[in-house]
């Protein structure tokens, strides 16, 4: 799942993560509060719940920090289903000193989402499974 504003930046990952075969399919979300909806909304067999979620912070309405403090509110069996990774343009030390007082954010990565980053996050995370974004 893409949680991002830019429709720029969503289409570039989109790419890259159907390119490099990440994913049968990619769900796009352009607000945090869209995000969590949707999130809600998985046990609709339409909806299925993604692996791993790409969260900007740069947001409207609500921002990725609003965002995960609203996750943390979510089921703990759903929360344990999803790696949640920032994807953001920000190289602010304080937003990545602030992402690691999260602790179900897996980690802070700075745009644009990379051929060779997304391997990184698939070896880490899904070694011996096959994980769908």
């Amino acid at each position: 799942m893409l949680v991002d504003d830019n429709s720029a930046d969503n289409y570039y990952h989109e790419r890259v993560i159907i390119k490099n075969d990440a994913a049968d399919h990619v769900v796009i979300k352009e607000s945090g509060l869209d995000a969590l909806e949707y999130l809600e909304s998985t046990i609709d067999p339409v909806n299925p719940l993604p692996d791993l979620i790409f969260l900007d912070i740069n947001m409207p309405g609500m921002n990725g920090w609003e965002f995960l403090e609203e996750f943390k509110k979510l089921d703990k069996a759903l929360q344990s289903k999803l790696i949640v990774i920032m994807l953001t343009t920000s190289v602010n030390p304080e937003d990545e000193a602030l992402a690691k007082t999260y602790d179900i954010l897996a980690e802070f990565k700075t745009k644009p989402l990379t051929k060779e980053m997304l391997e990184d996050i698939l070896m880490k995370y899904y070694k011996h499974s096959d994980p769908r974004v």
